[in-house]
């Protein structure tokens, strides 16, 4: 079992962040060339996308949550997943919503303004997508929705999904650091969710 990864990104740290939590050791082999993937990495998955579960069998585990969905069925103790089906749901509508709004919103910014990431608008491909000035705005705007929404959620909770900490945390707080390193900061207004970000970056899976 080999996990690929990229040290500085955000899906990758969800997954080492994950298995942190969990207590599990995976042999790790960073596939950075640079600010790219390396083409050894490439050649072997065509999905061009970090991070990757590699299975002794061969078999090619490609996205960060599909990742952890196996570690969980693996590994149930302690849940970070949900415990029940409504949890099980209400830990998986709040991770989607992580990803889909925060990192979406930051992703735009990113892939749209970064130098390195000229005609790299879009990954898992090897074909020219140019920026688009236009949506670094676009990004910037829905980033601060998505902060807004979940300083809300976190207003009469401890956590994102609820009282435990679950994947949902994991998820949101690789946004807001990535944001963070994209130069957007949560602002003074959103109390609840600095204060979720100050317990949360505490906790020693936070530095995996």
């Amino acid at each position: 079992m080999l996990l690929h990864h990229i040290a500085f990104t955000p899906s990758s740290r969800k997954v080492r962040m994950f298995l942190h939590e969990k207590g599990i050791t995976v042999p790790m082999l960073d596939v950075a060339d640079g600010f790219a993937l390396s083409s050894d990495y490439t050649s072997r998955y065509p999905h061009r996308m970090v991070p990757m579960l590699e299975l002794d069998d061969g078999t090619q585990i490609g996205e960060a949550m599909a990742i952890c969905r196996y570690f969980e069925t693996l590994h149930p103790d302690p849940p970070l997943m949900g415990t029940d089906p409504r949890d099980r749901a209400t830990v998986e509508m709040w991770e989607r919503r992580a990803y889909n709004e925060g990192m979406g919103a930051v992703e735009e910014v990113f892939r749209n303004s970064h130098p390195l990431m000229v005609d790299r608008g879009l990954p898992g491909t090897d074909q020219p997508v140019p920026q688009i000035p236009a949506l670094v705005e676009r990004g910037q705007a829905r980033f601060a929705r998505f902060l807004d929404k979940f300083d809300a959620q976190l207003a009469e909770r401890h956590f994102v999904a609820g009282e435990r900490f679950t994947v949902a945390d994991i998820a949101t707080l690789c946004v807001i650091d990535f944001g963070r390193w994209c130069q957007i900061e949560v602002p003074d207004r959103c109390t609840h969710l600095r204060r979720w970000y100050a317990d949360v970056s505490a906790r020693p899976g936070a530095a995996a």
